[in-house]
């Protein structure tokens, strides 16, 4: 089942630095809004992805930093609507 734009944006906001509600509620009702709900989906992979990486003990305790916080930068850059096309909407 489909998840509602409730649900959507129901993540932590306080490490975002860019974060805007209005902005991303002006997203999904605009244009690219099927685009960004897509990118709200991808994001809430990459947070159980950058988990699953957190527990992992087979890698270097550097490498597994690294690997992580990247996941959760590509979640929050999605999340800020970063990767939507620009111009006149």
């Amino acid at each position: 089942m489909p998840q509602t734009d409730d649900e959507l944006l129901a993540f932590e906001t306080s490490d975002l630095e860019d974060w805007g509600e209005q902005r991303a509620r002006a997203a999904l009702g605009g244009r690219y809004g099927a685009l960004y709900r897509n990118h709200l989906r991808i994001a809430l992979h990459l947070d159980s992805w950058a988990e699953a990486e957190g527990g992992r003990t087979d890698v270097d305790a550097h490498y597994k930093a690294g690997y992580t916080q990247a996941l959760q930068d590509m979640a929050a850059f999605l999340r800020q609507t970063y990767y939507l096309p620009r111009g006149p909407d």
